[in-house]
Order: structure tokens, then C-alpha cells, then sequence
């Protein structure tokens, strides 16, 4: 990506952020996420619902927190509840929007966060599940940011730790899933992907700035479809740049 007046990550904050819509809820993972719909709340979403895994619902959350147990995820909450709460909540359909990131990812929108390599042997062992495998399952949309290359955008996962589409059309309805829930949209720092509607297979719907369509599609080692028409993704305002470092002063994201 060429220079900007912006960095890479303010870019994929800017991007995800603009995904949340007001007066919806969204359970948020420590990081980039956190900090997307901590600046939804401050520009076009004011009355978004904030989720953090530890059990904080519905908090006014001053600064970035350091993860999603830090203390702030209970300032002037709705609800101090628990992990169990925040999952059971969203099992009842309550979750709008679920955060997730990932190491590897398949054209169906499965991800895996467990191991590279063979499961028994793993060439790297990866954080695992925590909440992904609930949160992929149960919120009614599913957005995933992460890293792109052809060793992430893989044919085949090392391991299926969170249901995307799974197999295709009818899949996750045929495992038991709630009908209407899965994969919604995907970040990487080349562009902007959601999931064709019959096939269920991952397109490529925008480009970030300076960055080819050709740049993203050979980043991949499946084929990605493409829309008819790509667009650009919108580069952060001056007020967006503002507040995401006031959010954020001690630059844990979006650095100094």
C-alpha cells in the first residue's frame, strides 16, 4: 500500500467500523475490533451495543481497553455479567455483529485459530477457540479481519475451529445453526470481501486505495469470485484520524 496520511491499521479501523450499524450490538475481541466500534459509537452509531467476551454489556468505554477483561469493559455498563451471560446471549439470537480474526480462512468463510500444521504434530500451536466457535455460530454476522496471503486464504484449513458456510449452500443449517446467521464480511489490508448469496463462496466487493484488484486475487490460494463492480474503500477523516488517537493515546493500535 503506498504512503498515505493514514496507516494501514487506521485504514482497517475506518473500514470495519463503518459495518456497525447504529441501535444493533456487536461482541468485540480485544484489538483492531475493539477500537472499530468504539469509533462507531463516537461518529455514526452512537446508540450501538458493545459486547466484550468477560461479560461487560453495554459499556461507556472511555479509553481503549488493554483486552476484553480489562476494567473499562464495565464502565457505567448496562450489565456487569460473565462470559456464560454474553454467550447464552448469544445462543438467544441477541448478538447483531460478532469480531473475529483468524489465521487461516477457506472460500466458505471457515476459520481456523487452532493449528498449523497437523493437529497431533502442529508445525505452530495457535491460541485456540476462546469464544470464536460460539461467536461464529450464533451471531447473526460474522465479520473477520485478518492478515492476506495464499498461506492464510487457504484451499483446505488446518483445522476447523469456527463454522463459516462449511461446505457450501444448506450447510450450517443442516449442523444445527440458526438459519440466517454466518460470515458477512472479511478485512484484509487489501480489501473488502463478502460471500455471494447462492454459492455462499467469498467475492471480493472493494479494494482499499493504491491497492489492484489483481493484488488481492492473487493473494489467495482459492479462487476468489468478484463483483461486477469493485469499489474503493474510503480512506479515514481528519475527525476519524482524531478520534481513534484519543481513543487510543497510548498507541497500544494505532501507535503514536
Amino acid at each position: 500500500m503506498p504512503n498515505h496520511d493514514y496507516t494501514q491499521t487506521e485504514l482497517l479501523v475506518t473500514v470495519a467500523s463503518s459495518l456497525l450499524e447504529d441501535r444493533k450490538s456487536a461482541i468485540l475481541g480485544t484489538g483492531l475490533p475493539l477500537l472499530a466500534g468504539l469509533l462507531a459509537q463516537k461518529t455514526h452509531a452512537p446508540s450501538l451495543l458493545l459486547i466484550f467476551e468477560a461479560g461487560g454489556v453495554g459499556a461507556q468505554v472511555p479509553r481503549l481497553p488493554v483486552s476484553v477483561g480489562d476494567s473499562r469493559t464495565f464502565f457505567r455498563a448496562t450489565m456487569a455479567g460473565s462470559m456464560h451471560d454474553v454467550m447464552s446471549a448469544g445462543q438467544a439470537g441477541h448478538i447483531d455483529y460478532g469480531f473475529l480474526g483468524a489465521a487461516q480462512i477457506d472460500r466458505y468463510g471457515n476459520l481456523n485459530t487452532t493449528v498449523l500444521g497437523p493437529h497431533n504434530l502442529p508445525n505452530v500451536r495457535l491460541p485456540g477457540s476462546g469464544g470464536a466457535a460460539d461467536i461464529g455460530s450464533f451471531s447473526w454476522q460474522t465479520i473477520v479481519i485478518m492478515q492476506q496471503d495464499r498461506r492464510r486464504f487457504v484451499r483446505k484449513l488446518d483445522f476447523l475451529t469456527t463454522p463459516g458456510y462449511l461446505d457450501g449452500p444448506g450447510a450450517r443449517e443442516r449442523a444445527g445453526l440458526p438459519y440466517g446467521t454466518g460470515p458477512y464480511r472479511i478485512i484484509t489490508p487489501l480489501g473488502l470481501y463478502d460471500f455471494e448469496p447462492e454459492s455462499k463462496q467469498m467475492r471480493l466487493i472493494a479494494v482499499h486505495p493504491g491497492v489492484t484488484v489483481e493484488a488481492a486475487l492473487t493473494a489467495s490460494e482459492f479462487e476468489l469470485l468478484v463483483a461486477e463492480q469493485v469499489a474503493t474503500t474510503a480512506a479515514p477523516t481528519a475527525e476519524q484520524l482524531a478520534i481513534m488517537h484519543e481513543l487510543d493515546p497510548a498507541g497500544l493500535i494505532v501507535g503514536r
